[in-house]
């Protein structure tokens, strides 16, 4: 067991005092976390950005005040671990999502969170690459795989599929045998069939109501009246996963229709985290990244991601 009792220990953060735009977001200093019983404290490397990271900052209807260090997705070297831990000691290479959505705390040279949060990095990734995979790659796991239960031949549609949970999941329906039609605009339908993709549309030009019919399962990221017309799409007894509120609208329409409409938040999730590794490891999942930019440069990675343009992931890398 390794506990840092020098509680004086400060870090790099990129923090917020106010809600507002990417300008709000500023370099600070602020006390090393130090870990509780069964917690690791791990050196960031690589920190993904998502589009939840950017709406907690500009301000949500139940935030009553700015979460002090924004991120959830890490990956770097264990630097402390505490009373209870055995699955890892320093000097670890690991990568998991902090506890969503109240355990932030990425964008910092240093976070601490419950050691099952965080599984090995296979050696074959880098850190860029297993930075960007867990907030998105579990979203896309914990719906198509824990929620769903995508079967092989399974017929799967996935909404906004060059997003950031859109693509790997993409990736994770594939590995499961599934037959997989994904929404996205005609410049990205060559990196998706990279991936998998075995049907593309083109929503700017193409109703998806009109090209697909007998689904299984829909992953939809986009949530309004995405979610509702989706459902038209379903065959009967077919399953609806939202990753954004859904309305009552839509789940009584989805009875009518006698299929299932489920609305679901991601989780830390260890056995889930695993599965990432293990398929990553195999090279059947890969994060596709757009931008990369240094932890000072947080602002300007929320400006780029609010554009709505990006394709795959974005991440802040902390420390070398």
């Amino acid at each position: 067991m390794t506990e840092n009792t020098d509680t004086g220990a400060t870090m790099r953060a990129m923090s917020q005092d106010v809600f507002g735009g990417p300008e709000v977001l500023k370099e600070v200093e602020r006390p090393r976390p130090q870990p509780d019983t069964s917690e690791i404290v791990v050196r960031v490397r690589v920190a993904g950005v998502n589009p939840t990271d950017w709406k907690h900052r500009a301000g949500l209807p139940w935030l009553r005040e700015p979460i002090p260090v924004l991120g959830w997705d890490v990956a770097g070297v264990v630097e402390q671990v505490s009373r209870g831990v055995t699955l890892f000691k320093p000097g670890d290479e690991v990568f998991g999502m902090l506890p969503y959505p109240h355990g932030a705390g990425a964008y910092a040279e240093y976070a601490k969170a419950a050691a099952r949060c965080f599984t090995r990095k296979p050696a074959n990734i880098d850190f860029v690459q297993a930075g960007a995979l867990p907030l998105a790659a579990l979203t896309a796991y914990q719906a198509l795989v824990d929620t769903a239960d995508v079967q092989p031949g399974q017929r799967v549609l996935i909404h906004a599929a060059a997003g950031g949970v859109g693509h790997l999941a993409v990736q994770i329906a594939k590995a499961r045998g599934a037959y997989v039609i994904g929404t996205a605009s005609a410049g990205k339908h060559d990196l998706l069939r990279e991936l998998g993709a075995d049907e593309l549309i083109d929503y700017r030009t193409t109703d998806f109501t009109q090209a697909v019919d007998n689904i299984d399962v829909v992953l939809d990221p986009l949530a309004g009246e995405n979610t509702t017309r989706s459902l038209d799409v379903l065959r009967k007894g077919g399953t609806l996963v939202a990753i954004l509120p859904t309305t009552d609208a839509a789940a009584q329409k989805a009875a009518a229709l006698g299929v299932r409409l489920e609305g679901m938040l991601v989780e830390a999730d260890q056995a889930g985290m695993r599965a990432i590794a293990q398929l990553a490891e195999q090279g059947r999942l890969r994060a596709h990244i757009d931008a990369a930019y240094p932890l000072a440069e947080a602002a300007e990675a929320h400006a780029h991601g609010e554009t709505d343009r990006t394709t795959g992931k974005l991440v802040l890398i902390v420390t070398p």
